[in-house]
């Protein structure tokens, strides 16, 4: 596969790393190949294999030409090769040893029937090859049309022109069998071409087509997947999965050609764990087997009296079964205690600190009491009175006005060896001015005497 970043742009290209299909891996193409075997040089007297791949449009479609000239050709090549009543062109995918290997694996014995390399292609081949490419979206918009009129039922997902525009090739995916004849004649008069109806699966569709999977790259069968393997929900169950189908599905309506990647890692693993224990007797009662955990190797029981789920280990559910077969039941299912990932203490390195979400409210709470409180000082620095919305308080709750008398009212410390005094109800006078006797008030007229 091509790396995270790469993404077939035009022409196939990727648009990621900006390689033209030519890094390192060799992943970044849609349906790329790379050929490990290429820079081993051939022994002495050897002649390289004649047999050549060649890629179409993009890497959707590949087959094998006769380099039966000797042309010097080597991978990403633009090469000139027998069409139908005409010539086609393609980019080499694949040269050398590894070409027998792909003839073998497709069952292609008859190398004689193959078709020839031409000749390299040339400017004239390429610019002829760019118009046509050109008018294959106009075809397809136009051919989905006819059909809809002809009331086939059937979905054109691609049309793909010959080089020399002879001939067009329309992908298809249908339910049922159709017939087309009448549509072919229609096509055929009004595109003037030779027109051949090719019928393909979803899945074939959905890499033609293209698209992001769930997992946020592309589709394996755009890029990388040719061998498209029988998918059931057998798979699913192995691997602990709940059976939902909205999540199990692809972008092609079928399930994931994903689910049969860890299929072999799952079933491995499993041969582990006891056949026959989908029930255990104790003498609580039956205990039912609810899942299986490959990764710790344990075995999650409950009975049907509660909800309450046991984790018990390969072992002990191997003992338990062993004395179920002589009749014993045990007491206890000597589960085991597993511990929550909270009390688990998290390594934080210190060359590098994530401080995105170390904000708390509490924070917030200080920063706004602090501006309230600059807001009453500027409040009573003017002059004005504090807003009872900014101080924090209550509308309805009088403030308390002196208090230095509420500060006088509180009981005196008073020493370890005497009692405390019982605090009178008169009230504070201490802060209130002496009132004159009346001796001040009638000497207030009378003058002060004379000093010597």
């Amino acid at each position: 596969m091509g790396c995270g970043n790469c993404g077939s742009g035009a022409n196939g290209k990727p648009a990621g790393c900006k390689s033209n299909g030519g890094c390192s891996s060799g992943g970044c193409n849609k349906m790329n190949v790379f050929d490990w075997l290429g820079i081993i040089p051939l022994p002495g007297g050897a002649k390289p294999f004649p047999i050549v791949e060649v890629s179409f449009n993009s890497g959707s479609r590949k087959e094998y030409f006769k380099n039966n000239a000797s042309f010097s050709l080597i991978k990403g090549q633009w090469v000139t090769v027998e069409g139908v009543g005409g010539f086609d062109m393609g980019e080499i995918s694949l040269t050398g040893e590894l070409v027998k290997l792909q003839l073998k694996k497709y069952g292609i014995q008859d190398k004689n029937a193959l078709k020839r390399i031409m000749r390299p292609s040339t400017p004239e081949d390429l610019e002829l090859y760019n118009t046509n490419k050109q008018c294959e979206q106009e075809i397809m918009v136009r051919s989905r049309a006819i059909a809809k009129e002809l009331k086939v039922d059937m979905k054109i997902g691609e049309v793909e022109l010959q080089a020399d525009g002879k001939k067009a090739t329309f992908f298809y995916t249908a339910e049922h069998r159709v017939d087309f004849r009448e549509l072919i004649k229609v096509f055929a008069t009004d595109f003037k071409i030779k027109v051949e109806m090719r019928q393909i699966g979803a899945r074939q569709e959905s890499g033609k087509v293209g698209g992001i999977g769930s997992c946020g790259r592309e589709l394996c069968c755009s890029t990388w997947l040719t061998d498209f393997k029988s998918v059931n929900t057998t798979a699913a169950r192995y691997q602990s999965l709940s059976i939902n189908q909205t999540k199990l599905s692809g972008q092609c309506g079928r399930l994931k050609c994903c689910l049969n990647y860890e299929l072999d890692t799952y079933m491995d693993a499993l041969r582990l764990f006891p056949n026959n224990a989908d029930h255990i007797q104790t003498a609580q009662g039956k205990a039912s087997l609810i899942k299986k955990d490959i990764f710790r190797n344990l075995m999650w029981y409950s009975f049907s009296s509660s909800s309450k789920q046991y984790p018990l280990t390969i072992e002990r559910v191997t003992e338990i079964l062993a004395q179920n077969k002589e009749g014993i039941f045990p007491e206890e299912l000597q589960a085991v205690e597993l511990e929550s990932s909270s009390k688990e203490k998290l390594k934080i390195d210190v060359g590098f600190v994530n401080d995105v979400g170390q904000i708390t409210l509490k924070n917030l709470e200080k920063k706004k009491a602090k501006h309230k409180k600059k807001s009453n000082k500027s409040a009573a620095a003017s002059g004005q009175k504090p807003n009872a919305a900014a101080t924090g308080q209550k509308a309805d709750t009088p403030r308390p006005q002196n208090t230095s008398a509420q500060k006088s009212n509180a009981p005196a410390p008073q020493a370890k060896n005497n009692p405390p005094k019982p605090a009178s109800n008169r009230p504070n006078n201490r802060n209130k001015k002496p009132k004159p006797s009346k001796d001040a008030k009638s000497n207030a007229g009378t003058p002060p005497p004379p000093t010597a």
